[in-house]
């Protein structure tokens, strides 16, 4: 399957900014699973300067720099991706021991894990280890249960204990407060998944990227009502990294599109950046499109 991706965002100040320093995350990496066929970033006003290299994750950034006045900022990215058709892993694939036994394998050095993923299983910014947590990952962990089974039953469960609400939560409240309510987005449950997985003593990522969603029966797709995604990731022993998604309860595969990973949402932010000048306040807009090659035309 082909996907064309589109992703907008364009800020409007309400004064003029004489200068600004920003990075973006918008560029796809190639995985086992996604070949990258084209990728662009259209920046108006375009930057004097602009490079692009790799973060200490191996994902694309793009960096540069406004010195000019300007009112107003757009960044486009579009890009053309291809999926597998199969995928690469099955259940009987990563069906092993009992998820202690992945744990200890972890702690000893098991083979092909490298230094740079034992930060995985630490705490970060966004992914506080606390107890509140570890207890409530604990029901998903049972002893003898395998590493996938454990991570499928955690999947599960954050998609039935939590209400999907854009809105009640931001990108700074805690997972005690996400906990709390039971409510949240897609980046609240995947931290909250990461960090029940890092409690056990295993190693998980947050992956960013899109999801295409499916526009009512009979009707035709809709832009822009695509959005940013994020779920999450767990090592296996012997196997390596595999993908979960707790907010439609789902292994992904053939509709998700990896945009870049790292401990949290923090260091795969899109867009980011400092400014000079831009009045007391802005105004933000984003709007996503993941259209399958061989879909109709949009309205």
């Amino acid at each position: 399957m082909k996907y064309r991706v589109r992703h907008m965002t364009r800020y409007a100040y309400s004064g003029s900014v004489s200068l600004s320093h920003n990075e973006l995350v918008l560029l796809p990496r190639s995985t086992p699973d996604q070949y990258v066929l084209d990728t662009q970033v259209i920046v108006d006003p375009a930057p004097p300067r602009r490079y692009e290299r790799n973060d200490f994750f191996g994902n694309r950034l793009i960096n540069f720099s406004l010195d000019k006045p300007h009112d107003a900022l757009q960044i486009t990215a579009e890009s053309i991706i291809e999926l597998a058709q199969q995928p690469r892993l099955t259940a009987a694939d990563l069906a092993g021991p009992g998820w202690e036994q992945e744990r200890d394998a972890i702690a000893a050095g098991v083979s092909g894990l490298v230094v740079t993923d034992r930060q995985f299983v630490l705490e970060s910014m966004h992914v506080p280890l606390l107890p509140v947590v570890a207890e409530y990952a604990g029901p998903s962990f049972i002893p003898g249960r395998s590493l996938y089974d454990a991570c499928v039953d955690l999947t599960r469960r954050i998609h039935e204990d939590f209400r999907y609400a854009p809105g009640e939560t931001h990108i700074h409240s805690s997972l005690s407060e996400v906990l709390h309510k039971r409510v949240g987005v897609c980046q609240d449950f995947a931290h909250l998944a990461i960090a029940c997985v890092r409690s056990q003593g295993l190693l998980a990522r947050y992956v960013s990227g899109y999801v295409e969603t499916e526009p009512p029966p009979g009707q035709l797709k809709l832009q822009g009502v695509d959005a940013s995604h994020a779920w999450f990731a767990v090592y296996f022993p012997g196997t390596g990294w595999v993908d979960f998604d707790p907010t439609n309860n789902l292994i992904p595969m053939y509709r998700h599109v990896t945009l870049a990973w790292g401990r949290d949402y923090g260091d795969v932010t899109p867009v980011k950046g400092v400014l000079f000048g831009g009045g007391d306040c802005h105004e933000l807009e984003v709007a996503v499109d993941v259209l399958p090659m061989d879909s109709p035309e949009t309205v």
